[in-house]
């Protein structure tokens, strides 16, 4: 944090204060007094006068996270890539009331790897393929990979089956999400969003579904699917929004991200990567009911 260039502050407590209101004085003061703030001539007591345009250096306090109780396990490995298969409920990287509980934070962790960065995301709520990069070197050449739709994705989803839906059939839509709402919305206008569907197999009412985007926007998948009559099993946002506590770890999202296939941008190489998970909604509906 960079201090004002001017002010009316004696110490750099008195500013902190002010600029931080969300932190409790009595806080602030267990901080300095465990000199978890510092400046470039070490650490900040409660005394230490304001400088104006000085720089100081604190981690912020995390928040109370419940632990995700599903593990991460890990379909392939080199010097260069880690690619994972992420349970359900479990974020991508740290963001919001998710930090410690998050694929980044937990891998870098157990596997020692403190440079490891994420080639793409996958939503907290859906489960899968999720690829890392293990250097900081070679992070924007897997990443372009993704921005630029070099990357073929497969993804399967449980949902009501519907003998009347024509399948196979490809959904394009125009879909935008407001900065600061939690769903996203088809509106009128250029399409910038696609997607393939076919029914894989169907069963006691439910159909197994692959679906191929050949965009990436946000939740786009359950949008397209919501809008075929047929919103995928779990879904808590579409076509109406349930609110459900961050525990309740019940009633998973039934889309998994199975493949990743794309040219290796270092060695031209192929790469096929395969989820080995299964929906739990398609594998017994009695226990999805339950």
């Amino acid at each position: 944090m960079r201090l004002p260039l001017e002010g009316p502050w004696a110490t750099i407590r008195d500013h902190l204060v002010e600029r931080i209101p969300r932190l409790p004085p009595a806080r602030l003061d267990e901080m300095l007094a465990e000199e978890r703030i510092v400046g470039l001539d070490g650490p900040v007591t409660a005394e230490t006068p304001f400088k104006a345009g000085a720089y100081i250096w604190f981690h912020r306090d995390l928040p109370e996270e419940t632990p995700v109780p599903f593990e991460i396990s890990v379909v392939y490995a080199d010097d260069t890539l880690v690619v994972v298969d992420k349970p359900h409920f479990l974020a991508t990287i740290p963001r919001g009331r998710h930090v410690v509980e998050t694929a980044l934070v937990r891998l870098r962790r157990d596997l020692g790897l403190p440079e490891l960065s994420p080639a793409h995301r996958l939503d907290r709520v859906t489960a899968g393929l999720l690829m890392f990069v293990t250097h900081r070197e070679h992070r924007g050449a897997y990443q372009t990979l993704f921005r630029d739709r070099r990357v073929r994705k497969e993804y399967e989803a449980v949902a009501r089956f519907d003998p009347a839906l024509e399948l196979p059939r490809t959904v394009v839509s125009r879909i935008v999400k407001e900065r600061g709402t939690v769903t996203a919305q088809e509106v009128s206008g250029e399409p910038n969003a696609e997607t393939f569907v076919e029914l894989i197999e169907h069963a006691n009412g439910l159909g197994r579904y692959r679906l191929v985007p050949a965009t990436g926007r946000t939740h786009q998948l359950r949008v397209h699917l919501s809008r075929l009559g047929i919103p995928i099993l779990g879904d808590r946002f579409y076509p109406v929004v349930t609110e459900t506590p961050l525990h309740d770890f019940r009633r998973p999202l039934q889309l998994l991200a199975k493949t990743l296939e794309f040219t290796d941008p270092l060695s031209g190489e192929p790469r096929r990567f395969e989820s080995r998970r299964t929906l739990r909604a398609w594998e017994s509906l009695t226990e999805w009911e339950s």
